[in-house]
This record gives structure tokens, sequence and C-alpha cells, in this order.
């Protein structure tokens, strides 16, 4: 079975690949307008007809194949089976001839109470004090009938004299093989110690000779720093006098007016090179100041007669407004007078004329009807 796996793999792969050149070359003449013809394929349903048939022979093949390989398995797996059972066979064999041998019922824990002789290999019920059967519900041993007491407390001394000197034994070994271990330890600390001791003492000269090396070096540095720092500074000091000196000979700190003035006239000033004004500038400029201040004193007299003016009005305005609601107030109280006077003339005459209705009302009823008609409008 191992031996077909490979061979049918490259079997199918074959076949695969031959159908797939088929394939291809279908498609080429199917899709090749100058070969093409209308109607069926022949050629190619003749070769799937003719692969069809490939196929089946060689699935029926294979199928054979198959089957013998399970005969050939079937008859692999019974003679398997029967050499199985003949080693079980054998198996149980030496299992019972080993039982036979080495496992006979005399060797059991347990044959004591199943052996036919028991009585006659059975002990007496006491040999001595140390029988191991001598137990304590046997009730075969006691109080006073220590029979080897003399020997015991004897060899209970010797063990206890053996004990006590094999104890003294091992405290002597163990304080040799402390003392021991504590002299190679303090000669170990000894020898690190001396050991760190030169290390340290190397670690410090290296750093001293580093410090020493590295104080000549920055002095060194320090030096040449100082003598640059020097020629800088004399440097600087000439160019800075160099420079003073142009300063103070040059047009700029002088303030010379006349470097202002341009190429085309005095009226052209540079303004880069402006000094300031000179004085009939500056008497002109304050001349036009003063007359600026006169022309806002006079602007400032102006508005403050304005501002005069309004006040005043608003004065006359306010108390025109004022003696108008005046005289408005005393016609409304006239008016308000003269109304309460109409009124008052009107509600007495309104009276005068309803006294006169009942008067006249009065008169054409009769007098029964008159005096209850009176009591009830004096009540």
């Amino acid at each position: 079975m191992s031996g077909l796996g490979p061979q049918r793999e490259l079997q199918e792969a074959a076949a695969l690949e031959r159908r797939r050149r088929r394939e291809l070359l279908r498609r080429g003449r199917i899709f090749n307008a100058r070969i093409r013809t209308i109607g069926i394929d022949k050629d190619a349903l003749d070769a799937q007809v003719k692969e069809r048939k490939i196929q089946e022979t060689s699935e029926k093949a294979e199928h054979e194949r198959f089957a013998h390989d399970m005969k050939k398995n079937d008859k692999l797996m019974c003679l398997l089976e029967e050499r199985q059972k003949n080693e079980i066979k054998d198996m149980n064999r030496a299992l019972t001839e080993f039982q036979k041998n080495f496992q006979k019922p005399e060797t059991r824990r347990e044959f004591d109470l199943n052996d036919p002789q028991g009585l006659k290999k059975d002990r007496p019920a006491r040999v001595s004090d140390d029988d191991p059967q001598c137990t304590v519900s046997g009730m075969q041993k006691f109080m006073g009938e220590d029979l080897n007491y003399d020997q015991r407390m004897k060899f209970q001394k010797e063990q206890l004299r053996q004990w006590s000197l094999q104890q003294q034994k091992d405290w002597e070994n163990a304080l040799a093989d402390q003392k021991l271990a504590d002299d190679l330890y303090d000669k170990f600390r000894i020898e690190l110690d001396r050991k760190i001791m030169e290390e340290q003492r190397k670690e410090e000269e290296s750093r001293r000779a580093v410090c020493t090396a590295t104080k000549n070096f920055n002095r060194i540095q320090a030096a040449e720093l100082d003598h640059k720092n020097e020629l800088e500074k004399a440097q600087k000091i000439k160019d800075d006098m160099d420079e003073i000196t142009c300063l103070l000979r040059g047009d700029f700190l002088s303030e010379n007016p006349d470097q202002a003035i341009g190429p085309w006239g005095k009226h052209n000033v540079l303004v880069n090179r402006w000094k300031g004004m000179n004085q009939e500038q500056l008497m002109a400029i304050r001349e036009f100041q003063k007359e600026q201040a006169l022309e806002k004193q006079r602007v400032r007299e102006q508005e403050r007669r304005r501002d005069a003016e309004w006040d005043r009005q608003r004065l006359q305005a306010a108390r025109a407004q004022l003696l108008w609601e005046r005289h408005q107030q005393r016609q409304n109280q006239v008016q308000r007078r003269d109304l309460d006077v109409v009124n008052a003339e009107l509600s007495q005459e309104q009276k005068a004329k309803n006294i006169y209705l009942k008067e006249e009302e009065y008169s054409n009823i009769p007098t029964d009807e008159f005096y209850a008609q009176f009591n009830t409008t004096t009540r």
C-alpha cells in the first residue's frame, strides 16, 4: 500500500496534465476565428469519450489493485492474529510454570493459616524473655519475671558508653572540622582582602596618574586659552581704539549739519545723515507754534461764547416753559371751578325738577296710596 500511493499520485498528475493540454488545444480551436466551424466539435467529443474510457479503465484497474491489496491485508491480519494467540498461550504457560516453581503456597504470607501441618510446627507459648511471641495480650510475661535483667543492664550500659564515646568523638570531629573551616575561611578572607587592597592601590595609583595627567593637560589648555584671550583682548582694544578715533574724526559724532545737504542743493536733505535743524528753522517753527496757540485760544474763546449763548437760550426756554405751565395750571383751575359751579347748578335744577314731578304724581293718586308712597319715600 505504501508503494502504490506515490505511483497513483503520479498517474493522476499525468492524467490531469493531459486533460489540461487537450483543453488548451480545444480552446485554441474554438476561439480561433479562422479555423472555427459552426456546429459540434466532434474531435473534442471523441477525445472526451476516449478520455472517459481511459478513465474508467484506470479506475477499474485501480479498484482491482485495491481489492488485491485488501485480500493481502486480510491474510496478513489473520497471520498476525494467529501469532498473537500463540504468544498469549505461551505467556500463560510460562506464567503457570513460574507460579508453580517460584510462587508455591508455602511462600505465601497467609500460608500459616491454612497449613495442614501447623500444629506440628507450632512453637511453645514462651521460649525466653525476648521472645517476639510474648505480646502484651498474650499474658506470657509478668512483672518480676525478667530473667535476663543482668545481661540486659550490662548491655545497655555498654551501649550507653559506646554512644557517649561516639558522641564525644563526633563532637571533637565537628569542632576540628569547624576550626579547619574557620581557618580556611580566615585565610580566604585575608587573601581576598589582600587582593582587594592591591587592586585598590593600583586603582588609586592609576586614578592619581590620570588626575595628574588631566591637571597638566588642563594647565596647558588654560595657559593657551589665557594667551589666546590676551591676544584677542589686545586686538579688540586696538580695533576699538581705531573705531573710536574714526568715529571722533568723522561727521557722525561731530554733528556736522553740512553732511545732510544733498547733491542737488540745500533743500534736498539726506535723511540718513540729517543732524537737526538750524536756528532759523527752529525760530520759524516756534513762531508757527505761537500762531497755532493763539488760533487755538481764539477758537476756544468762540466756543466758550457759543456755549454761554446756548446756556442762556436754554435758561430762557426753560423759564418760558415754566411760565406757560403755571398759566396752563391757572386756566385749568378756573375751568375746573366754572365746571364745578355749572355742575352744582345743574344738580339743583335736576333735584327741583324731580321734586316737581313727584308732586305732580302724588296729586293724581288717592290719599291712602299717597300716604303709603309718602311713607315709603320717607323711609
